[in-house]
């Protein structure tokens, strides 16, 4: 597979039909929802692969790498992460009803035009693939190693049990 220049807007089932593969980077300042997030370090590399499976559904395999810098949670200083997503999509049409999908095939809608917008669809795998709560290994950084407690647990008052009449009457 050689490199080419990304398709924007793509469609799947004709691709699918003709297996097509594609293979290039997108820049970064395309995914301006990702970088409000977790700005881009690097250019987004992109494969792509359309095909036909054994069912006769139109599939899209696609693998995704970058680095993204984040902001560690635990220290608050910034650092890089190597993201790579692979995802497998079925476009849906009016012929495949997407409870009939096989379990490992992501749904894809359509356009009105029968297109799918690539860089689009590779900015919403890239924000799923970011961690909830980011942070560096816990041997980089910097607060890893230090204890973390702020302030003084108070200990629970000692309150009477309400059950301690059913006990009573229990023995009796």
């Amino acid at each position: 597979m050689r490199k080419v220049k990304l398709p924007v807007h793509l469609d799947p089932i004709r691709n699918a039909q003709k297996r097509s593969s594609f293979l290039g980077e997108i820049d970064n300042e395309r995914f301006n929802r990702l970088n409000e997030v977790a700005p881009l370090s690097s250019p987004v590399s992109v494969a792509l692969e359309c095909g036909i499976d054994a069912q006769g559904l139109a599939v899209m395999e696609l693998s995704i790498s970058t680095r993204l810098t984040l902001t560690c949670q635990r220290c608050n200083t910034t650092f890089e992460q190597e993201f790579e997503v692979q995802s497998t999509y079925c476009p849906i049409t009016g012929r495949v009803d997407v409870d009939e999908l096989p379990d490992a095939y992501e749904p894809v809608e359509l356009d009105e035009n029968g297109e799918v917008e690539l860089h689009t669809l590779v900015e919403d795998e890239l924000m799923l693939a970011l961690p909830i709560v980011p942070m560096h290994d816990l041997e980089d950084c910097p607060e890893g190693s230090n204890q973390m407690v702020y302030g003084e647990i108070e200990p629970a008052d000692e309150r009477p049990n309400p059950f301690a009449v059913l006990n009573s009457l229990k023995r009796e």
